[in-house]
């Protein structure tokens, strides 16, 4: 799958994040900035999880269609890919 700028520019927010998290724990700051903090990080990986499956299930879909395949299976794919990552 081909990932564009958009995915890999999420992932340096979430990276910065990330380091702010640690120098946020470095510091001894409050538990609720903390936390706060590891709560924005867990949300957007969450959505960049979903970003990535929903581009790659669109890709699949478009392969098996071209190539006259059923498309189910690319779509439980992608289910049990979003179910995998909230466990």
């Amino acid at each position: 799958m081909e990932y564009n700028k958009e995915i890999v520019n999420r992932l340096k927010r979430i990276e910065g994040q990330v380091r702010g998290s640690i120098r946020l724990l470095e510091e001894q700051e409050e538990c609720k900035s903390v936390v706060t903090q590891l709560s924005a990080i867990r949300s957007a990986v969450d959505r960049t999880i979903a970003l990535v499956v929903s581009k790659n299930l669109e890709q699949c879909l478009i392969n098996d269609i071209q190539e006259g395949r059923e498309t189910s299976q690319a779509v439980n794919d992608a289910v049990e890919l979003l179910v995998k990552s909230r466990k």
